[in-house]
């Protein structure tokens, strides 16, 4: 392994690590130890870009059929596959994200930003994690699903302790994501039911029900497992991307005044400064150097995107934000075959929310500090945000 500087405040697994925004931690990596060994979790931090980039393109020597988490067993969902069950599950789900399904949900992502906002103006101030951030992404996600709007503040409750669970040094939170993820199988179940019972609809779960690639279809826990995905990971990142964003905007007047002109590359610019899936892991199935180090078949590896995201050698003055940087080939969505799926979808409830944000409660600004950010190893974004506008009518 040789020489190998070692830093006692890096915690690769520590949620607590995350929530503190180690920026400084991992520039430091990139430059002394971009292959970084944590010995206390027994796993490789990768933090600088072309190497990050690189492993994402390929899955063969890096895969992913373990837990996106580190030392984590197997999900029964596309996250932790590899090809040729990767590929086959993809291409199933992906019948409900094509590029005219995400056409198609535009009206309904501005509906729900307009009425998100209409909630709050007249009041002058909310809290914008709750009031906000949070209700656009889960509204969206449950509405394609086809999920009935009884059931969204379960679907929030769920969405929110499955993600605190993936941490490792919170036993009262891997016990209440444990209780959500049965407590989503059980409804998901029922809806699943009532969709097989019913020709095809155009809710996605319908669509997940009757999908068929070379004759195969998904079983009911398949099912399960991959709207699971969809709803965790369409909800908490783009929550935290919004949450995350306006702070960098509300920080930055400059950038925040010329960036309704400049939505599009300033949308990507919010993805980088925030990336909001903090690693992934992967498995290594054989020997192999990344870095300057060997690496053994069997270790894992961390892949750090918002470092990779601030590395200056790939962007110009990586540590400061700019809503017209263009080109900006930033790894929020990661890369390869495990590119997010909803990237697209993404893309357009930023802009979106964004643009009617901007444009409705134009001098929103931070009432008050943000409250501690999410302990969790794998998605973290302040708890809440206190602010205050000019009241407007709804």
């Amino acid at each position: 392994m040789g020489e190998h500087p070692v830093r006692v405040d890096i915690d690769l697994l520590s949620g607590q690590w995350y929530a503190q925004q180690p920026f400084e931690q991992w520039a430091w990596m990139r430059e002394h130890a971009p292959v970084y060994w944590d010995a206390k979790n027994e796993v490789w931090g990768v933090t600088r870009y072309h190497d990050v980039l690189a492993i994402e393109k390929d899955a063969a020597a890096f895969n992913s059929h373990r837990s996106p988490r580190p030392h984590g067993n197997p999900l029964p969902m596309m996250i932790s596959m590899d090809d040729p069950a990767h590929t086959r599950r993809r291409k199933l789900v992906n019948k409900g994200f094509t590029p005219r399904r995400v056409r198609e949900h535009e009206q309904t992502i501005r509906q729900i930003c307009s009425s998100i906002i209409d909630n709050v103006a007249p009041k002058g101030e909310c809290d914008f994690v709750w009031d906000i951030a949070a209700p656009l992404p889960l509204l969206l996600i449950a509405d394609m699903l086809g999920f009935p709007p009884e059931s969204y503040h379960d679907l929030l409750e769920w969405s929110d302790d499955l993600i605190r669970g993936t941490t490792v040094d919170d036993p009262a939170a891997a016990e209440k994501a444990m209780l959500a993820g049965i407590a989503f199988r059980q409804f998901q179940l029922g809806v699943i039911a009532d969709r097989r019972s019913k020709p095809p609809q155009d809710d996605l779960v319908s669509i997940l029900c009757y999908a068929e690639i070379d004759g195969e279809r998904l079983d009911d826990e398949s099912i399960i497992q991959e709207s699971l995905l969809i709803l965790i990971g369409g909800d908490e990142t783009s929550r935290h991307v919004i949450t995350d964003g306006m702070l960098a905007l509300m920080a930055n007047p400059s950038q925040r005044a010329i960036f309704r002109d400049n939505l599009d590359t300033g949308v990507e610019e919010l993805l980088r400064w925030v990336s909001p899936i903090k690693n992934m892991s992967r498995t290594i199935t054989d020997d192999i150097e990344v870095g300057g180090q060997q690496l053994h078949a069997g270790d894992q590896l961390m892949l750090f995107y918002p470092s990779a995201n601030r590395d200056a050698e790939v962007f110009d003055h990586a540590d400061e934000l700019d809503v017209t940087r263009d080109p900006n080939p930033h790894l929020a969505f990661g890369f390869g075959p495990h590119f997010c799926l909803g990237a697209s979808l993404a893309r357009v409830e930023l802009r979106v929310m964004f643009d009617e944000l901007l444009r409705r409660v134009p001098d929103i600004e931070l009432a008050g500090d943000p409250l501690p950010r999410r302990a969790s190893n794998f998605i973290s974004g302040p708890e809440a945000m206190p602010v205050a506008f000019t009241p407007a009518a709804a």
